[in-house]
């Protein structure tokens, strides 16, 4: 007989080490995949030649086009949690590289929307479709039951770093993972 506690993992589960070498290893490729993602974003930035929050307005702006919805310049203030005057420099920077419009408000003549253009679409679906084909390709064909898990497992992170407070988060780590980020 082989060593008394691999016959008791076979018997009763996992050791806690297991679980935790297991938890390591889920974050690590969460962190990988967070990695590759900031990379293709910034690979899109310099192409397109935006900045971070010029790419988050334009994606906004699209994502509300495709629901029927017109956005305000103080939605977009509150969307990246930026001063008026910074939201007020991206849309005229995204304005003069033809990729956004000002369209009067149809019934309170102070107001504007801001609108994407045609053609910032056309350059976001060439620069970036192939990538969400890609994408769509790697988890098209999971079981409702690994979607689920996935799902599940995505909201529990994002529950655990919602909860992150920038001026004081001392707990140590449960697994004694790596916390770099």
């Amino acid at each position: 007989m082989e060593n008394g506690s691999q016959a008791s993992r076979y018997w009763y589960g996992a050791s806690e080490e297991d679980r935790r070498r297991r938890a390591v290893e889920v974050l690590q490729a969460f962190r990988v995949y967070r990695a590759a993602e900031i990379a293709m974003r910034r690979r899109t930035r310099e192409s397109m030649s935006m900045g971070e929050n010029e790419l988050l307005v334009l994606r906004y702006l699209l994502r509300a086009t495709g629901q029927g919805r017109q956005v305000s310049p103080s939605e977009l203030t509150r969307y990246l949690g930026v001063s008026t005057a910074s939201t007020t420099a991206i849309i005229d920077r995204l304005e003069k590289s033809g990729h956004v419009t000002r369209t009067p408000h149809p019934t309170d003549r102070r107001s504007i929307y801001i609108v994407a253009t045609a053609a910032s679409d056309a350059e976001v679906r060439a620069t970036l479709g192939s990538m969400h084909s890609r994408m769509m390709a790697a988890v098209v064909d999971m079981t409702a039951e690994e979607c689920a898990t996935v799902i599940a497992c995505l909201g529990r992170l994002q529950d655990a770093v919602d909860q992150v407070d920038p001026h004081h988060d001392g707990e140590p780590s449960p697994i004694g993972a790596d916390v770099s980020l």
